[in-house]
């Protein structure tokens, strides 16, 4: 590993990356032939037909049929019954090699015995919630303090959206500033300040709606990568009140998806103190996945504030926090203040017993069997495998990986530049086939996300990777022109 305790074992070459992805732009769609779609889209209607019929059903009740956005997968949703380790099951008894693992959650692997154990005494001592103090709450702010310094103080969320909110609230209290900027590209929650530039860098409002233009008014984004962009910016804001943050994803926008130069978090932390303003982490993905030292721990970047979301409640529910050093983190303080100005959060589900106690166990569990390292080897392995078909196949297709982050750009969707009103049609086809490519692999028996992106866990043994790759195999002797 290039850096002990990490899943990292060395950082791409983010410049060879990008010229990869303008050359899949660059050459025709290669998608899954027809007859082979719709062999796979026979396995959907005839292997899948008790999801089917409960989506069906479900689309009378939920928007779109589903309650999750990383549910919605074409051709239709499919219902999960069990999880466990790393594979997952359907309704209709179905097998998964699961690279979705919630989302991120469960380096583990999916409900993982120790920590359910624990979970399932606690819910039959005090239940999952009481509204009072649990001796978790301290228990887990003191591991996440060891192992990432920086966060000297630590207050438990719900969730990462609310946590990015608070940490935005507490930056603007601190600092007396309004702006914020943030990487065009990145997702940080879905709050109507932050739902901005989001998937593509430089789209603005473009995604979301039914939010008023005002609540953008001091949001702003800049490009991955650009830095000279980013002190434009702050300089530029200097003159007009300042900026009160720069808030980043640490391997860059959509969970590296947009990965960024390796010294590019060094750089912001320095425009940040140069111009005044506080650097936000985002670790909802990285945090306790890159290493239980985060990915500040991995550059050696000391944000002022760190956003938790995702593995900070073990995978489940209830997963957010924001910490940092001692004097922002404390206008977070619960009871009144007697006029005191603080950065007001709430939330009855925060913090409770449930939450807390499974991050903790969690984070100890990740402390014993190393699973940031074993999973960050699986990230490797698998994305070597996938590099490996790829010029098998000659395929224009592009993998990479940021430890247990795994990433296959079969289409560049998301790297489309607004330049015309032909690229919307041109976002629309490539968006279609990531959607085709997605469905394909869950034929064969491998959930993503998306169809582009993977995250592997501690239950990812060799054999479930290698076994991975054969599906994954299957699927690329069907693509076009092979």
């Amino acid at each position: 590993m290039e850096k002990e305790g990490y899943a990292i074992s060395k950082w791409h070459d983010t410049k060879e990356i990008y010229e990869r992805i303008d050359n899949l732009l660059k050459q025709p769609v290669r998608g899954i032939k027809k007859d082979a779609m719709d062999r796979y889209i026979e396995y959907f209607n005839t292997k899948c037909s008790k999801s089917k019929e409960i989506i069906t059903e479900a689309k009378n009740y939920i928007p779109g049929g589903v309650q999750h956005n990383l549910a919605f997968n074409y051709p239709f949703p499919i219902v999960i019954t069990k999880a466990e380790g790393a594979y997952m099951y359907d309704a209709d008894g179905n097998r998964y090699i699961d690279f979705l693992q919630a989302g991120g959650p469960t380096i583990l692997g999916s409900n993982y015995k120790p920590v359910q154990e624990k979970v399932i005494e606690l819910i039959k001592e005090c239940g999952p919630v009481t509204g009072l103090f649990s001796e978790y709450e301290l228990k887990i702010a003191k591991l996440i303090n060891k192992h990432m310094p920086s966060v000297e103080m630590f207050r438990m969320l719900g969730s990462g959206t609310e946590s990015v909110m608070a940490a935005i609230r507490i930056a603007r209290l601190a600092t007396k500033k309004k702006k914020v900027i943030k990487l065009g590209g990145a997702y940080h929650g879905w709050s109507d300040q932050m739902v901005y530039g989001l998937h593509v860098p430089g789209t603005r409002g473009f995604e979301a709606h039914g939010i008023p233009s005002s609540c953008y008014k001091h949001t702003q984004e800049v490009f991955p990568n650009n830095i000279e962009q980013l002190e434009r910016k702050l300089k530029f804001n200097k003159l007009r009140g300042g900026t009160a943050a720069v808030i980043v994803e640490p391997v860059g926008p959509e969970s590296g998806t947009r990965p960024i130069d390796k010294d590019y978090n060094k750089n912001v932390r320095e425009l940040c103190d140069k111009y005044g303003a506080l650097l936000i982490f985002d670790e909802v993905v990285t945090g306790f996945r890159i290493g239980l030292g985060g990915a500040q721990g991995y550059f050696d970047v000391k944000p002022d504030l760190t956003v938790f979301g995702k593995i900070v409640a073990g995978g489940y529910p209830g997963a957010g926090g924001v910490g940092g050093r001692r004097e922002l983190i404390e206008c977070l303080s619960a009871g009144l203040q007697g006029g005191k100005k603080r950065a007001y959060v709430g939330g009855t589900l925060a913090a409770s017993p449930l939450s807390a106690a499974a991050g903790y166990y969690t984070l100890l569990e990740i402390e014993k069997t190393n699973a940031c390292e074993v999973a960050g080897r699986a990230g490797d392995r698998l994305t070597k495998g996938l590099l490996e078909l790829i010029e098998k196949y000659k395929l224009p297709y592009v993998a990479y990986n940021q430890g247990s982050i795994c990433h296959l750009e079969t289409t560049g969707t998301m790297f489309v530049k607004l330049l015309s009103l032909g690229s919307m049609n041109e976002i629309k086809r490539r968006k279609k086939m990531m959607e085709e490519m997605g469905a394909a692999y869950m034929a064969e028996g491998i959930i993503t996300l998306a169809g582009s992106r993977m995250y592997t866990s501690l239950a990812d043994t060799d054999d479930v990777i290698d076994e991975a790759l054969n599906r994954f195999e299957k699927v690329f002797k069907n693509v076009e022109g092979v």
